[in-house]
């Protein structure tokens, strides 16, 4: 498929080498193409600025760096998935595109939220019974609170992906835009599922670490 901006930039690249402009002359390239240009540059603030948000929303509930950074890890393994979708559908980072690997990026760390609330919650519950003596008391906490939500997530991620499905067998008006929109969420949704391995495994990393300083002071023997 030819984009408008892939078509542009052919037009510029065949124009610099056929015409000669006299001196004083510029060519500007104008109307959607330069709305466009002048949109990727909003983004280009919008993005790094929507992913910092997120962390400082992050940080805001849960009141731990260490939490916040743990749940942000799922936001890469989505993002991921969705260059390779875009590539196997050969779809340019257009702004349609930014806009829905933003999209992605917020239900991916709403995800991780979800596991890491159930984590601390079963973790919690184990100190308080004072069954966390051994490590092997922290995997069954920790695997606990992962089985949990399993289920949970799994059926939040089928939903997303069997909601966004019929968008991309559209071909009315708008489809286009639409396609690019949903693309990046649906191969994102696909391995966020990875996040239901990878951030069990670091936050019983993170709490192991905790336990054996505890420990180390004479805390727990």
């Amino acid at each position: 498929q030819v984009t408008l901006s892939g078509l542009v930039e052919e037009a510029m690249r065949v124009v610099n080498e056929k015409l000669a402009l006299p001196k004083r002359t510029t060519l500007v390239w104008s109307r959607q193409y330069e709305y466009m240009q002048r949109a990727k540059e909003r983004l280009k603030i919008a993005v790094p600025l929507t992913l910092l948000m997120i962390s400082f929303l992050l940080y805001m509930n849960f009141r731990s760096v260490t939490r916040a950074l743990i749940v942000m890890l799922s936001v890469p393994f989505s993002l991921i998935a969705a260059i390779w979708t875009l590539w196997l559908l050969g779809y340019d980072l257009s702004v349609a595109v930014w806009v829905g690997i933003i999209a992605l990026a917020g239900v991916a760390a709403e995800i991780g939220v979800v596991m890491l609330v159930y984590l601390d919650q079963a973790y919690e519950a184990r100190n308080k019974a004072g069954r966390l003596a051994t490590i092997e008391d922290q995997i069954e906490a920790v695997m606990e609170g992962a089985v949990k939500r399993v289920r949970p997530i799994m059926m939040i991620v089928a939903a997303i992906i069997m909601g966004l499905l019929p968008i991309m067998w559209s071909h009315g008006t708008g489809a286009d835009l639409m396609k690019r929109i949903a693309a990046p969420m649906i191969g994102g949704m696909i391995t966020t599922v990875l996040a239901l391995l990878v951030i069990p495994a670091i936050y019983l990393i993170w709490r192991g670490r905790e336990f054996a300083q505890v420990r180390a002071r004479g805390l727990i023997r």
